[in-house]
């Protein structure tokens, strides 16, 4: 067996000596990224409980909702200074908001239940496909950015992102029916509006046109209308950029500036066989 290596005690101190004389004193006295996991899933198992009996009990559902809500509220302490409520308010307000994220949840659900050919059913989509728990997470995340509370939405996006690996900023704006199929590598940047019916597919960006600190204020996302597909691995930058209703983008395209609606974009590719001869 080998010899386990262990520290000794003067090395321990060294190092923690050091190390904090680099922190200066700094202390992150914000919500954990832990406490962001918890609230995510334990929000996702409320509005979809997973093997419930049909006819629930009321004190689960009513415990469920309690340990939510302090959750929640012991999250909004220390940042309680940055927001225009009481934490207790704004819980409740976000719990007021359950069935309506509910809704459009479900309005999501069956969306990608009509358009993936590979889904069997509604049920097989809540429990199964990343693409729906990132929108289930986001659309949590935007409920509480738009009470006014800064860092909580992040930490559910953030961790949506972590485990899926779609990363939607919590302040775009996405309307009903949202499909993202497969998911790997999306991002949604901040100032995107993304309208009704839309789907997209791996690796899709709508981004930025320019990283500048001081554009932080503006639109620096597109706007998708309604009714449109964006395939894999298409790059959309810009806030003026406008993706008009009903178009269809193809896979790998870059678009920097508006596409009228009805629109087919794609690339054209070349094919060329390599004969013996060369």
């Amino acid at each position: 067996m080998e010899k386990q290596f262990k520290c000794t005690e003067s090395v321990v101190t060294d190092v923690l000596r050091r190390l904090h004389e680099a922190q200066n004193g700094l202390c992150i006295d914000k919500p954990s990224k832990k406490q962001g996991m918890e609230f995510t899933n334990q929000c996702f198992n409320i509005l979809f409980p997973i093997n419930a009996r049909k006819t629930r009990c009321n004190t689960e559902d009513e415990s469920a909702l309690y340990r939510l809500s302090n959750l929640l509220t012991v999250m909004l302490l220390p940042v309680r200074d940055e927001i225009q409520e009481t934490p207790e308010t704004i819980c409740h307000k976000f719990l007021f908001q359950l069935p309506d994220i509910y809704t459009s949840l479900m309005k999501d659900a069956m969306a990608i239940c009509n358009f993936d050919p590979a889904s069997a059913s509604i049920e097989e989509v809540i429990i199964t496909y990343p693409g729906f728990f990132a929108i289930a997470a986001y659309r949590i995340a935007h409920s509480i950015k738009k009470l006014g509370v800064p860092i909580v939405p992040r930490l559910i996006s953030e961790y949506a992102h972590s485990v899926t690996g779609i990363d939607i900023n919590p302040g775009a704006e996405i309307g009903e029916s949202f499909f993202i199929d497969h998911g790997t590598g999306v991002v949604i940047g901040e100032t995107s509006v993304i309208k009704n019916n839309v789907k997209i597919y791996q690796g899709v960006t709508l981004g930025a046109l320019q990283v500048r600190k001081d554009l932080a204020a503006t639109k620096r996302h597109p706007t998708v209308e309604d009714n449109v597909i964006i395939y894999a691995n298409a790059t959309i930058l810009g806030g003026e950029t406008v993706i008009g209703k009903g178009s269809i983008i193809g896979g790998n395209v870059w678009i920097t500036s508006s596409v009228p609606e009805n629109s087919l974009v794609y690339h054209t590719n070349e094919i060329k066989i390599k004969t013996h001869n060369r």
